[in-house]
């Protein structure tokens, strides 16, 4: 073979060589629209970890390149990017992080036998036996119970107004509310829908001091969550306002400003959790992108780390493998750097691990106590 012939196929097999040498994941989230907040701290909390990663020489020797695609906060957008996704051979999709985006594009990564992390909290995500889905949040049957307990036995309210965002995350979230205030004998004083984007709350917190109830139980979005939370201040609402984590996320927080103080729930994840892991990662988180971290950066962060995890678990790269291998599995952050906490999942793609009930003074979240994961292995 003369020199041309051999610079001709060294060319053409450099491209090869370099994509044996690295592995695809996309992360198809919400950079746009009114899940922009949720997304971009999911994004950034991917981006940080990759970054990590390859600098520590990437998972078992392969680089990882990524992939963002922005969902535009659209369902029909999610799918079709994360088909075009699957099309360029990723190994994972990250996202979407929206309830309604992630039942709609996970029909894809299913049928391609993909591995697809989101951090959708509808109940009904892996209800639906889909073996390639997994959660990096806690899904509403889990977070429920727990806001409810408290509820009952931290606050003993007899009657509780509900506001919730009328789309698949709100309805499921006052669903499983409504199912465990009942359990224990408490009365929904008002059933108050709201819709996603919705500016001007003033009509829905009227309905909320009508009601009289002994507090107020919010399930919305994050900037939705800071207009009510102002409305209700500037109405003086003065009755104890609960939630379940996006009320108490950090962009509520500066949003609603000095209307967030008092406000108090549970919370699958906190930047300000008493956990060293956590807080170096909100450090991290900080000085990459010069904004806080809420729970979805979390998110993002740890379901990077947990493609790392199994991946070097099965000491391969196999995307129906990986099915397998995380099912009914826990990985410790002792043995697996990156992760920030011990964390399980179950046959359906759930995560089990700590949680905190927290309530928001001075302008940032303080955790009030820790819980435990609900099944300790």
């Amino acid at each position: 073979m003369n020199r041309i012939a051999i610079a001709i196929a060294l060319a053409l097999a450099a491209p090869l060589a370099a994509a044996q040498q690295s592995v695809k994941i996309a992360n198809v989230v919400e950079l746009s629209g009114t899940g922009t907040t949720a997304g971009t701290n999911f994004k950034n909390g991917v981006e940080l970890a990759v970054k990590e990663i390859n600098a520590a020489g990437g998972i078992l020797g392969r680089k990882i390149v990524l992939e963002n695609a922005d969902t535009q906060s659209n369902p029909a957008i999610a799918k079709a990017l994360t088909t075009k996704a699957i099309d360029n051979e990723v190994y994972v999709v990250m996202g979407p992080v929206f309830s309604g985006s992630i039942n709609v594009s996970m029909a894809e990564t299913r049928r391609a036998e993909v591995p697809n992390f989101t951090g959708g909290e509808a109940a009904n995500i892996t209800q639906q036996g889909n073996p390639y889905v997994y959660r990096t949040s806690f899904s509403q049957a889990t977070g429920m119970p727990k806001i409810a307990n408290y509820i009952a036995t931290g606050m003993k309210a007899k009657s509780v107004a509900v506001v919730f965002v009328n789309n698949d995350f709100g309805k499921g979230g006052r669903d499983s509310i409504v199912k465990e205030l009942g359990a224990r004998g408490i009365k929904v004083a008002a059933d108050i829908s709201t819709d996603a984007g919705q500016v001007d709350f003033s009509s829905a917190v009227l309905r909320a001091k009508q009601a009289n109830a002994d507090a107020l139980f919010a399930y919305l979005n994050e900037e939705e969550s800071a207009r009510l939370l102002r409305e209700l201040r500037k109405q003086g609402y003065d009755k104890p306002i609960v939630g379940e984590t996006t009320i108490m996320g950090q962009k509520v927080i500066e949003l609603a400003g000095d209307a967030a103080n008092g406000v108090k729930g549970h919370v699958g994840l906190t930047i300000d959790a008493p956990n060293p892991l956590i807080r170096q990662f909100a450090e991290k988180y900080e000085k990459e992108f010069r904004s806080k971290s809420d729970h979805n950066g979390i998110k993002g962060y740890t379901g990077m780390y947990v493609v790392k995890a199994v991946t070097e678990k099965m000491g391969k790269f196999d995307r129906k493998g990986f099915a397998q291998a995380i099912r009914n599995a826990c990985f410790s952050a002792k043995q697996h750097p990156g992760l920030l906490m011990d964390l399980c999942f179950d046959d359906k793609g759930d995560i089990d691990r700590e949680s905190f009930l927290v309530e928001v003074k001075g302008g940032k979240q303080v955790v009030v106590e820790t819980l435990p994961p609900l099944n300790k292995k």
